[in-house]
């Protein structure tokens, strides 16, 4: 009978071998399908890559180490290395606040240093045109000396008169733009800041301390003074002395 059943194999075409050996991996399939979680109904599979994707899915399943939160996985922390940290942390807090108040101290030093060079340039800026102007206020002056005193007779004189006259208007004009005013202090009260008293006069026509005439013409440019005003101020008159009466013994020892 054993001889009978080994006739029987080798009698078997490799195509029936083939046959029983696919039978036996769909069979090893769907044990492992079986033992797959989460599928509720086992399913048949015929190949080796439903197999590996088969074992895919089953070690998708399965939980990792890292699944769980990092304190559980975390070494205990040592005191001394968490103190040591803190003290550094406070210590950079500290070395910012430094750095923050450097700066605020930089930065106001910086703006009070800019208003600083501002100002300092405009009182200099001042200074060189109130020099410049002060150098021609005499070729003003000359201009309205000539025409008070010049009297033209002829044409000729006349056109010339007009000539040197319309440069000194023009010169006026640029002054005027520029700032410069004349202060005209005739009438006024007598202000030591502006004028300078070079004769007095004594009137009851005006309050004592009046200007009375102008000699020499002032001029302001802004709220600063380019010349001062040399004036001719009102003074009280002086009553008469009384006549002093002589005893008889006076007159009879003159």
């Amino acid at each position: 009978m054993m001889d009978e059943e080994k006739q029987l194999d080798n009698t078997q075409s490799p195509k029936d071998k083939a046959t029983e050996g696919s039978e036996s991996v769909a069979g090893a399939s769907a044990t492992v399908a079986d033992a797959v979680p989460g599928d509720s109904q086992p399913q048949t599979m015929g190949g080796a890559a439903d197999l590996e994707a088969y074992a895919a899915a089953y070690a998708a399943s399965e939980p990792t180490a890292t699944s769980g939160s990092p304190d559980q996985f975390a070494p205990a922390a040592d005191p001394a290395v968490v103190e040591a940290l803190l003290q550094e942390i406070e210590g950079l807090k500290a070395q910012l606040e430094d750095f923050r108040s450097q700066y605020a101290r930089l930065a106001a030093d910086f703006d009070n240093f800019r208003k600083r060079t501002a100002k300092e340039k405009d009182d200099i800026e001042l200074q060189v045109k109130c020099s410049t102007l002060k150098e021609l206020l005499p070729v003003v002056d000359n201009f309205e000396r000539a025409r008070a005193q010049i009297k033209p007779q002829t044409d000729g004189e006349m056109n010339i008169h007009k000539s040197y006259q319309s440069v000194y208007k023009q010169m006026v004009d640029c002054l005027k733009r520029i700032g410069v005013a004349p202060m005209r202090p005739k009438g006024l009260e007598f202000d030591p800041n502006l004028h300078e008293a070079v004769m007095r006069e004594a009137t009851d026509e005006h309050p004592e301390g009046t200007v009375l005439e102008e000699l020499v013409p002032g001029y302001t440019l802004g709220e600063r003074v380019l010349r001062h005003a040399m004036v001719k101020v009102a003074a009280p008159v002086e009553a008469p002395a009384a006549p002093v009466e002589s005893s008889p013994e006076e007159v009879a020892q003159s």
